[in-house]
Parts: structure tokens; C-alpha cells; sequence
């Protein structure tokens, strides 16, 4: 690893754009516990927004318009609810968190469940059908205890 990459909290951020972006920074916050770290906004539009989760974070928008960056993007419900990539979020209480997201009316696409290489994970989509997985496996302790 780069001396860089050992001194930076987070080098990989995923970025997801939404049709109701303000509606999924709440949802996002309510239901997985993120926390709003910067929100640039013009009424319902998201130009940028940056939530936080322990030391990790996303950053989101409103979907844009037609241009250079939309032709490369699609929303799940424009691909048959299937997605191209997702993000795992390591979290320390699994089972709690996959409670909190339940309630909270995330789609379950794969069921909490202990791992057999350690730790325990749950898959769902977000309001909009993005894919999140959450579990309290963390590569960076198991390489390390290795």
C-alpha cells in the first residue's frame, strides 16, 4: 500500500445519482445511518451531497439531465431492477443494522446470515433499487490477523 493510500481515511467513494435525491439523503440517513456531511442543493436538485458511515463515504446527486455523463449511467428501474455494481459497508452490529433497514423498508434481497469466513452479511436495495451489502466481515482485520 502507497504511503498515501495509509494516511487517507477512505481512497474509494462510491457515487450514486437518484430521481428524489433529497428524499434518498433522508431515507439513506434514517434507514442504514449515514450522516450528512455536505449537501449542495437548489430546491429539489442535488448537485452533490456527501453522507458519511464511520470512516467511509458516498457521494450522490439528482440523476442529471441528458449529457456527457448521463449517456454512461442508468437507474435500476431503466435496467430491469438489476444492477452493475454495488457497495458493502462493514458495520459492527449486522444483525441491528439489517433490523434498522428492514423497518426502515429496504428491499431484502439476501437474508442476514452468518458467514463461514467469519462475521455476518445482508443484501437489499434502496428506495430507488440500488443494491447496498452490509456485514460485519472487515477485510482490512482479516488480513491483518493473518
Amino acid at each position: 500500500m502507497s504511503d498515501h493510500a495509509a494516511d487517507t481515511v477512505s481512497t474509494i467513494l462510491p457515487c450514486l445519482s437518484y430521481r428524489d435525491a433529497p428524499a434518498a439523503i433522508e431515507w439513506l440517513c434514517r434507514a442504514f445511518g449515514f450522516t450528512k456531511h455536505a449537501v449542495y442543493a437548489e430546491g429539489d436538485v442535488v448537485h452533490h451531497a456527501e453522507l458519511v458511515f464511520g470512516n467511509g463515504m458516498v457521494m450522490l446527486g439528482s440523476v442529471a439531465k441528458p449529457g456527457p455523463w448521463s449517456q454512461y449511467t442508468a437507474q435500476p428501474d431503466e435496467i430491469g431492477g438489476r444492477a452493475t455494481q454495488s457497495a458493502y459497508v462493514i458495520v459492527s452490529d449486522c444483525k441491528a443494522h439489517y433490523e434498522r433497514a428492514k423497518a426502515a423498508g429496504a428491499a431484502i434481497v439476501l437474508d442476514y446470515e452468518e458467514k463461514d469466513y467469519g462475521g455476518a452479511g445482508y443484501s437489499c436495495r434502496d428506495l430507488e433499487g440500488h443494491l447496498w451489502s452490509f456485514g460485519s466481515y472487515d477485510p482490512w482485520r482479516a488480513q491483518a490477523g493473518s
